[in-house]
């Protein structure tokens, strides 16, 4: 096996740890906690089947390669609650080590081009990086939003930290916001979240 190869493989097992980081958020139908790569699969099938309700015109593969790999560096950065304002604040600098460490392992080229596409989604100033975050936002209020606000109540999340999280969904898809602002008015209505 050649070098190049043998790089390429051992980073494919390597992100086979991330199905092991277990969020906050919980599947559907009151289910387990969802891992990382259950979120990644589910933003970026949402990405390709939502597309049409972005504000700009999208490159979709690298809309979904993005949410494929968003989250690889909390294998060894951990995963951050959207709430947790603590842990927000050495976010950056834990997950900046880790997109280091791990996309190390690939070649060169291809490490260079996912850290690149990373900074891009980290950004948030492309509308593929814009469409992206929608979807790693509104994918995980969905799932709230299936169990009755239970991860919300759970947690005392307010109106304003879900808004604060949310209102940027816009950027991406104003039409996908309107439902998200639909969800969010209800789940305060019954109590899920704190106003």
């Amino acid at each position: 096996m050649n070098e190049r190869l043998k790089q390429q493989l051992d980073f494919a097992l390597e992100i086979d740890k991330e199905k092991n980081i277990f969020r906050q958020t919980h599947l559907s139908g009151h289910g387990r906690n969802e891992n990382d790569a259950e979120h990644a699969w589910h933003m970026a099938i949402m990405a390709y089947l939502l597309r049409e309700y972005s504000n700009e015109e999208i490159d979709i593969s690298k809309v979904m390669l993005m949410c494929l790999i968003h989250d690889i560096v909390e294998i060894e950065a951990g995963d951050t609650y959207a709430y947790d304002e603590v842990n927000l604040k050495t976010q950056k600098a834990r997950e900046d080590a880790a997109k280091e460490k791990i996309y190390s392992l690939l070649p060169d080229d291809q490490k260079h081009e996912l850290i690149e596409l990373f900074d891009e989604f980290e950004a948030y100033e492309t509308a593929e990086s814009k469409f992206a975050h929608a979807m790693d936002n509104l994918q995980p209020l969905l799932l709230n939003n299936s169990n009755c606000g239970e991860d919300w109540r759970q947690h005392g999340v307010t109106s304003a930290q879900v808004r604060g999280r949310q209102d940027k969904t816009k950027l991406g898809s104003k039409t996908l916001f309107e439902v998200v602002d639909g969800i969010i008015r209800e789940n305060i209505e019954k109590g899920n979240i704190k106003e």
